[in-house]
């Protein structure tokens, strides 16, 4: 039965965030991979195909966490300092996080998984999860790690160590799991806010074998079939409109007849898929402890991604021959044998002695039906699938095709909850909140158009209704009617002069109210090394050119 908002029985909040997981990647938005879980949430709950996040890691854990675009949170790239007139690259104090409005209204709070808001990830301070409302925190605090002996791996603020058989993924859910039966046990009438931030599938890819081997025939198939396969089933399910067509293979992708080393190319794959279905069996482990606690109807679940899928390349080599080797990158396995990086067929990827990624044709495939990717604000960069559960508060089997953004998490889980958002935090005014809440969307009511923006790197967007306003950071705008061309593939800015106009002025009167900088002032230091001396070499492009990328393991 579906309460009303006169209800007095605060919902349990339990927020899960996947990283680098494309908009097609899980069963119910079109994928192969097996995804029972969380499949089941969206046929019991709402199926968003209209949300968006920020195209990058750490400025959407910023953006979910405080209700403000990452700019306005200090994390307008990652969490790296810009140096003089860029951003900090850290969690602003003068923000609050949904931690700390819940916590100071009753709720209990608990996180399992990867902060990524702090330029401090070896001593703890003020940036810490467990200094920014969190009562207690397990997982690591830079931005990637060994699946199988992770860096910067924290319980609460003090150094946790990966024992036998580990595996981050498994252990993140058992540890959320752990945190609803704790609770409960000691305090069954008190509502819990849970943030459950897998660091799966984001490289490297590392995966059990009895996991992989069960999908390594499956993508021989190939992208190209693949995608047609996924593209038919969102059209099929109603995610997305028969009449959008899809997205041409990247121009920088061959065709998979084309390609050579098909073997590897889908050992890679399959490592991806184990690692999306493992995520999915971590975040089945929660629902069954809401379950088993009888919390499950009382409990708000959003899922979501934090970026398109990652087209990020890595140069082969060894670990300890990088030329400035990251944190997150261990020397050795567990087992002492040498570290392999990068991307090869010789380099078999899942062990622990690999370190390595799956490339921009199979995030292509993630990405389905959109273009681009991480990075990028076109569709295939913050296009993420959205599932909202909750039983006492919505109805089931419902999919919404109202756009919404990050900002939009923070007001919806208020209302849900009725917290009030805080107008100071210590000494300092908190900014208001940007954001519009879900729930009379979710609940089939009519809602108001509102704009939407995105900056992220110089990369750029507006959306007021149908028409989307988009560039890449060094090219002119771009607009698509997303009511007829939602994978973008028809540029009609020539057609309506006036109206891209009038979404730039709208869109620069947004940068400049959220303190958007120069995509030179902020890049302008990112070829240095980080905090701690160290850069990482990718390659974000199928065979372009190499970028740097930061101390806290996320590549730009």
């Amino acid at each position: 039965m579906i309460m009303t908002d006169n209800q007095t029985r605060r919902p349990n909040v339990v927020i899960i965030l996947t990283d680098d997981l494309g908009y097609s990647d899980i069963g119910c938005y079109g994928s192969e991979i097996e995804t029972p879980h969380l499949d089941a949430l969206a046929a019991a709950g709402v199926r968003m195909s209209q949300f968006y996040n920020t195209a990058r890691c750490s400025p959407s854990r910023a953006s979910l966490l405080t209700g403000l675009h990452p700019h306005q949170t200090g994390i307008g790239v990652l969490t790296r300092n810009d140096g003089p007139g860029g951003y900090p690259g850290t969690l602003s104090q003068e923000c609050a996080t949904l931690a700390e409005i819940l916590g100071s209204q009753g709720y209990a709070t608990a996180m399992s998984g990867k902060w990524h808001l702090t330029g401090q990830i070896r001593e703890p301070d003020e940036t810490w999860p467990t200094r920014r409302g969190f009562d207690h925190h397990y997982g690591i605090v830079a931005g990637a790690a060994s699946y199988y002996d992770p860096a910067t791996l924290t319980e609460d603020e003090q150094p946790a160590e990966a024992g036998d058989d580990y595996y981050l993924t498994t252990e993140l859910g058992e540890r959320a799991a752990g945190y609803v039966h704790d609770h409960h046990a000691a305090e069954p009438e008190q509502p819990l806010f849970l943030y459950l931030a897998l660091t799966a599938p984001h490289w490297p890819l590392h995966a059990p074998e009895d996991v992989v081997e069960r999908y390594h025939e499956r993508y021989r198939a190939g992208w190209d079939r693949l995608r047609e396969e996924r593209h038919a089933r969102q059209q099929e399910s109603g995610l997305i409109n028969a009449d959008w067509p899809l997205s041409e293979r990247d121009a920088e992708v061959p065709a998979w007849a084309d390609t050579a080393d098909q073997d590897w190319q889908a050992r890679r794959m399959a490592v991806y898929a184990a690692q999306v279905e493992l995520a999915d069996a971590a975040i089945g482990r929660v629902v069954s402890a809401l379950r088993d606690t009888g919390r499950l109807d009382d409990t708000m679940i959003i899922f979501l991604s934090d970026n398109g899928g990652c087209a990020e390349e890595m140069p082969p080599g060894y670990a300890d021959e990088l030329p400035a080797r990251p944190i997150h990158t261990p020397l050795n396995s567990p087992a002492g044998v040498r570290v392999r990086t990068g991307n090869a067929p010789e380099i078999v990827p899942g062990g622990a002695d690999t370190y390595t990624s799956y490339g921009k044709p199979w995030a292509n495939l993630s990405n389905t039906p959109f273009r681009e990717y991480k990075h990028w604000v076109h569709e295939g960069g913050i296009a993420t699938p959205l599932i909202a559960h909750w039983p006492a508060g919505l109805s089931g089997g419902v999919t919404v095709h109202d756009p919404y953004q990050l900002p939009d998490v923070l007001a919806t889980v208020l209302e849900a909850t009725g917290a009030e958002y805080p107008e100071r935090r210590d000494d300092h005014p908190v900014p208001p909140a940007e954001g519009t809440s879900m729930l009379p969307s979710w609940r089939g009511g009519a809602v108001d158009d509102h704009e939407l923006f995105w900056e992220h790197e110089g990369n750029s967007a507006a959306r007021r209704g149908r028409w989307k306003l988009v560039r890449k950071h060094d090219r002119p705008w771009e607009l698509y009617d997303l009511d007829a061309d939602r994978t973008e593939l028809t540029d009609v800015a020539a057609d309506h002069p006036d109206l891209v106009q009038e979404l730039i002025t709208a869109y620069q009167a947004w940068a400049d109210r959220c303190g958007v900088l120069p995509r030179d002032q902020v890049l302008a230091t990112h070829d240095d090394p980080g905090p701690s001396g160290r850069t990482h070499l990718v390659v974000n492009s199928y065979r372009s050119a190499r970028v740097a990328a930061s101390v806290d393991g996320d590549a730009r």
